[in-house]
């Protein structure tokens, strides 16, 4: 998994046992690397910046290559994996136009497996936003008998509304509380964090939010930004390209230490994604921004809820998104379809999705 902010790979090992919505997965390990070099070209192409053919042919393969090497570590002292399941690095998203690009044929010739990718275009490709797409993964990993919130704090975050089912559950009342997940993405998040990183701290990030601990908000830029936020949270739709808030650090910049400006972006960020959860009491959260004290305390005080991180329950937050496409892939790989009706607006909301997924070498049939 690469994500939308670009700053790194994230693979993860899962066993899965059984097969389709009756599976179980464990996390079991896993690696992250730097992107080096290819970080620049890849947030090139994701500006929309102009390159050549080749040089998108060159990005793909050696982007896949680091794939194969990062896979290759992972495994290491284990037998060859059975699947591997690829996000690919979104270079642009605005529905029904969406690139997740990659190479999967470089990558299953260098792991000798199956390759899956392309996992959103099924539901683009008939009507739906092919986003939030983990929604069914965090069943299969998070389920439990209380509502939960599963709130991913990436580039955009995004939650996961998972109702609470017995663990004797029926298959019926499976089916039902599926039915009544919700997901939607919420707003910017680490685009904004990681701009004002680079912009006013002069450093990639804000490690463990130190800088916005040591800031002070400003209530007035706090409120602007809030507002931007807000009517992203409130629209319904996939965000993407064009939606990364640029203007309001053009904004204030120069107006604001680059302290106050982590503290402000952090709590304008918490209060929209804390209002956007619908009064649910147990939250979970995982991406790079689960490691943000400033924003994890600006969600809590302003939702007032329990708020644990996935690591909790045995998804480290660095890998839950690398753990969710594992899940992803197996459940294309039993034919089930990935994304739900309810979430993304698929075949107008009413239908059941498309079996999703893109196959490089060959297709496997499980027999777990």
């Amino acid at each position: 998994m690469t994500g939308t902010s670009i700053d790194g790979l994230d693979a993860a090992l899962v066993r899965v046992r059984g097969r389709g919505l009756e599976m179980r997965a464990e996390f079991v390990r896993g690696v992250s690397r730097g992107l080096g070099e290819l970080g620049s070209g890849l947030r090139q192409l994701a500006d929309q910046e102009p390159m050549t053919a080749g040089d998108i042919a060159r990005l793909m393969r050696d982007f896949a290559l680091l794939h194969a090497t990062t896979i290759r570590e992972l495994m290491r002292g284990e037998p060859s994996p059975t699947l591997v399941s690829v996000h690919g690095q979104t270079v642009f998203h605005a529905p029904p136009v969406s690139w997740q690009m990659f190479n999967a044929s470089v990558l299953a010739h260098e792991v000798g497996a199956p390759v899956v990718f392309d996992l959103r275009a099924a539901d683009l490709a008939v009507g739906g936003q092919g986003a939030p797409i983990t929604p069914l993964a965090d069943w299969i990993l998070f389920r439990g008998e209380r509502p939960t919130a599963v709130v991913n704090l990436g580039g955009f975050c995004n939650a996961t509304i998972l109702p609470g089912v017995a663990a004797a559950a029926s298959t019926e009342d499976m089916i039902r509380a599926i039915n009544s997940i919700e997901g939607y993405d919420v707003c910017a998040c680490n685009h904004v964090l990681d701009s004002v990183a680079r912009e006013c701290l002069r450093t990639a990030y804000d490690a463990g939010g130190a800088a916005a601990l040591a800031g002070n908000i400003n209530e007035t830029a706090r409120d602007e930004l809030a507002t931007a936020l807000g009517v992203q949270a409130q629209s319904g739709r996939s965000l993407g390209t064009g939606d990364e808030t640029g203007r309001w650090i053009e904004a204030w910049r120069n107006r604001l230490a680059g302290n106050d400006m982590s503290a402000t972006a952090c709590a304008a960020i918490g209060n929209t994604i804390a209002d956007r959860l619908h009064d649910v009491r147990t939250i979970l959260a995982a991406g790079g921004g689960a490691h943000n004290a400033a924003l994890l305390r600006s969600i809590r005080v302003r939702s007032g809820a329990e708020l644990q991180t996935t690591s909790s329950r045995g998804v480290p937050i660095e890998f839950r998104e690398a753990a969710e496409m594992a899940v992803l892939g197996a459940l294309c790989a039993d034919r089930v379809p990935i994304t739900l009706p309810q979430v993304t607006g698929v075949n107008g909301g009413r239908h059941s999705a498309p079996i999703a997924g893109i196959w490089a070498g060959v297709e496997p049939v499980f027999g777990r």
